[in-house]
């Protein structure tokens, strides 16, 4: 699929910061996003041990079977060094070369991360969102930002997710009594659509086949890579 070329990649964080700035009001937060889409795209990224060596995976899924339609991944080291807020810049030139080298062009991306749900409102899944131009959420295993009241215990319970007085976010139950995660709209998407994917998504686990799979395919890759 093809990814355009926006911005050069940053080399200081006063750099990245300058490039979230710039792509922020390009944002479309309010979607609604594909109501019934075809295809779906996890996106994930694992790390070695001890190193910055990374695998970045792409999973294509059909959204109705959750079967694999395609598969990407790449390897590499991480583009940046590590700064809160600035986190993307570690996984991003890694996850564009994974999704340029996919045939498919998905109907929406889940990222395992945040969109608004990020201290400057532009975390991984705005960014991606804004390079590709597709719908684009961001499901995240912890919270970074934001507080919540805890989510009933039922499959769908969520509450929202409140950053410096602004709903940043859904806390979403995805199975009964398991831990919630944090779902965020990242471009394109509303949060209604984003939760509604992000269950239909998780049928039988609690986080989403998207990431269960790209996770499963970026952690083979590292293992495969260093044998």
């Amino acid at each position: 699929m093809e990814v355009p070329d926006r911005h050069p990649w940053p080399a200081t964080p006063e750099e990245a910061e300058a490039v979230q700035d710039r792509l922020r009001p390009l944002l479309d937060l309010t979607g609604p996003g594909p109501s019934d889409p075809g295809t779906v795209a996890g996106l994930d990224v694992s790390y070695a041990e001890g190193s910055d060596r990374l695998a970045a995976a792409v999973v294509v899924l059909d959204a109705a079977t959750l079967d694999v339609v395609e598969e990407s991944v790449v390897l590499g080291t991480a583009a940046f060094p590590y700064v809160p807020g600035l986190f993307a810049f570690r996984e991003l030139p890694a996850l564009v070369e994974a999704l340029r080298a996919l045939t498919t062009t998905p109907d929406l991306l889940v990222c395992d991360g945040y969109g608004l749900a990020h201290p400057r409102r532009f975390g991984l899944a705005c960014h991606l969102g804004v390079l590709t131009g597709l719908p684009t959420l961001g499901v995240a295993k912890t919270g970074f930002v934001g507080t919540y009241d805890p989510p009933g215990h039922e499959r769908g319970a969520a509450s929202d997710l409140v950053h410096d007085g602004e709903v940043v976010g859904r806390v979403l139950r995805t199975q009964d009594g398991v831990k919630p995660v944090f779902v965020s709209v990242g471009h394109r998407v509303d949060l209604d659509t984003a939760c509604r994917h992000t269950l239909a998504l998780a049928p039988g686990y609690r986080l989403p086949e998207t990431t269960r799979r790209a996770d499963h395919l970026s952690r083979l890759a590292l293992r495969q890579g260093a044998s």
